[in-house]
């Protein structure tokens, strides 16, 4: 995982007053203590997040509120170019960069029938909810849908409910085109 998702899973934490630290983000994303220290530093120093430590909690909380900013990269560039522009000057861009808003990513509650499916989808896996439930996030729409149409186990999508509609639509259209005789 790359710096942005870094950043983007504390800022969520954050939000949600989960009070994250350093350790908690070293072990989620099996990284250094070091490289996690310097992600907070990075969005407190380079982003300008309003960063504060609560030591009862021993984790970290926003002392004002706070949105992730736009930030400037080249298309395949995997970290931070500590730049931050304003609007005004999105013209100034050189043809070979691009803007990117910092994405939080989205989420899904998924019911699994077994723990092979947990294993296919620990990469996903954020946190165990009763009843064999799992909390999950992810950035992309497609590759979660495609890795739960190729689990190999039960499950059932229990929230959101758009992206329940979503795999159901896109399993019946895989089912009308295997289900039809050929007709050649």
């Amino acid at each position: 995982m790359n710096a942005n998702t870094r950043i983007q899973w504390l800022h969520k934490r954050i939000l949600n007053q989960s009070y994250p630290n350093a350790q908690r983000l070293a072990e989620r994303f099996h990284i250094s203590h070091r490289q996690a220290q310097r992600d907070l530093e990075v969005l407190r120093n380079k982003l300008g997040a309003p960063l504060a430590y609560d030591s009862k909690r021993k984790g970290f909380y926003y002392t004002a509120p706070y949105s992730l900013p736009l930030l400037l990269t080249s298309d395949n560039d995997e970290m931070y170019i500590p730049e931050i522009f304003t609007v005004q000057s999105k013209a100034e861009l050189a043809a070979d960069q691009s803007i990117i808003q910092m994405q939080l990513p989205y989420s899904a509650t998924v019911e699994l029938s077994n723990k092979l499916a947990a294993i296919e989808l620990s990469q996903y896996i954020i946190a165990r909810l009763p009843g064999n439930r799992f909390a999950c996030e992810f950035h992309s729409i497609e590759k979660f849908i495609g890795l739960l149409l190729s689990l190999e186990s039960d499950f059932r999508l229990i929230e959101p409910e758009w992206l329940r509609d979503r795999l159901v639509r896109a399993a019946q259209r895989v089912l009308k085109n295997h289900t039809t005789e050929d007709t050649h």
